[in-house]
């Protein structure tokens, strides 16, 4: 129907765009105070770039009809692949590391799910060109820098290890080991406690799906397996992150080791992560990230290899759990002013009026001011529309210029 808007897609009303500003107006200092510049790139973009080599199922992607010159193009579903496309190839020549930060809509296909949200709103950030625990550390003590600017307190960091949980898969057959990671991802016991395997298989196979809880607790179960030296590595440097974080803020209880943590993506190689609230009603993702060290090989000239980790926070989720706490605007600004013209021949002096009243200095909060555009209305009419719209004042002006102001009751 012309007078609705397509199935998954949705309008945002002047009090959501309000509450979504407020949100961005407090993550975006933090952005910068950590030395974050932002980048905008391109809503579309080739199919190719969005897959990130196959790290993306194409069905996740809203598909446009072919260009001109035939080149399969789509609407990106996440920020991280277009930036690294802008960063190696529009920024070459810059110095790495690069810190940028974005705030933008992605739009994601639910498949057959009939209404399923489209579009969603994220703001996150992309540290490229750093690698090591150290890189992970800021991105992380980021995160919770953003979320203390929020206001919100009740929250933990599910983190988890890409590399590692990989290669402690390896020992599995290539169809098996397939399989076990996905019942791991779908957090499905029962699927993998019925799947066709040895004993030795699936002893392995469960303790894998039990790697989680406190993060000596897990270190140490690890510890007790066979590892390789860049296992070794990987638990090491896992511990001196976490040390790290619990030295910055971290508490012991706001940090959760999970090594069955299987993001949805394929790029990322080193540590994930999901950031979840813990309010009253149930757990929600408020933000996810991780270390993608091959991503911008795909997109360099040279191939070259560039290690970079970032993170988004779902401005949806952020914006739902912030409203139930009441934290958020709950009307949209009301107008100072109300000018209004007396007659026909007064509106030259009123639309002067007016422009002089949105005048201010630098630093001085902005005053917003509407013109009564109706002609020949009561005055009782002029007052109970101020009142209803929370207008504080009317201007009253008359042909020569002169005004009279009066304050509307609340």
């Amino acid at each position: 129907m012309v007078h609705q808007s397509p199935s998954g897609a949705r309008d945002l009303l002047p009090l959501d765009v309000a509450q979504k500003r407020w949100i961005e107006k407090r993550l975006r200092p933090v952005f910068a105070q950590w030395g974050y510049h932002r980048i905008i790139t391109s809503t579309v973009e080739r199919l190719d770039t969005l897959m990130a080599g196959g790290a993306l199922e194409p069905s996740m992607v809203i598909q446009l009809e072919e260009s001109e010159d035939e080149t399969r193009l789509g609407l990106r579903p996440e920020l991280t692949a277009s930036i690294a496309r802008a960063a190696v190839t529009r920024m070459a020549g810059d110095t790495y590391p690069q810190r940028l930060y974005y705030n933008a809509n992605v739009f994601r296909s639910s498949g057959d799910s009939h209404g399923s949200q489209h579009e969603f709103y994220q703001a996150g950030v992309e540290l490229l060109g750093a690698g090591g625990w150290l890189a992970d550390a800021e991105i992380m003590l980021l995160t919770s820098d953003c979320l203390q600017s929020l206001g919100i307190t009740q929250w933990k960091v599910i983190l988890g290890s890409a590399d590692l949980t990989a290669s402690l898969l390896s020992p599995f057959p290539d169809k098996l080991r397939e399989k076990v990671r996905d019942c791991i991802a779908r957090i499905d016991r029962i699927g993998l406690e019925n799947l066709s395997m040895s004993p030795t298989e699936k002893q392995r196979a469960l303790f894998l799906f039990d790697l989680r809880g406190k993060p000596g607790d897990v270190l140490q179960q690890v510890a007790s397996l066979k590892l390789d030296e860049s296992q070794q590595t990987a638990v090491e440097n896992l511990k001196s992150l976490i040390d790290l974080l619990h030295c910055s803020g971290f508490t012991p209880e706001s940090l959760v080791l999970d090594l069955s943590l299987i993001q949805s993506l394929d790029y990322y190689t080193g540590i994930v992560f999901e950031v979840v609230s813990e309010g009253n009603s149930g757990p929600q993702i408020l933000g996810q990230g991780g270390r993608y060290d091959q991503l911008l090989s795909l997109y360099h000239p040279q191939g070259e290899t560039i290690p970079s980790i970032g993170f988004a926070l779902n401005l949806d989720n952020l914006q739902e759990l912030l409203r139930r706490e009441g934290n958020l605007p709950k009307e949209i600004q009301p107008s100072d002013w109300l000018v209004v013209p007396v007659n026909l021949q007064a509106y030259a002096a009123a639309f002067a009026r007016a422009q002089k009243l949105r005048q201010r200095e630098t630093g001085d909060p902005i005053v917003r001011v509407e013109m009564e555009l109706r002609q020949d209305l009561d005055p009782q009419a002029v007052r109970d529309y101020a009142r209803r719209r929370a207008i504080s004042q009317i201007a009253w002006v008359q042909d020569n210029g002169s005004i009279e102001t009066e304050v509307v009751p609340t």
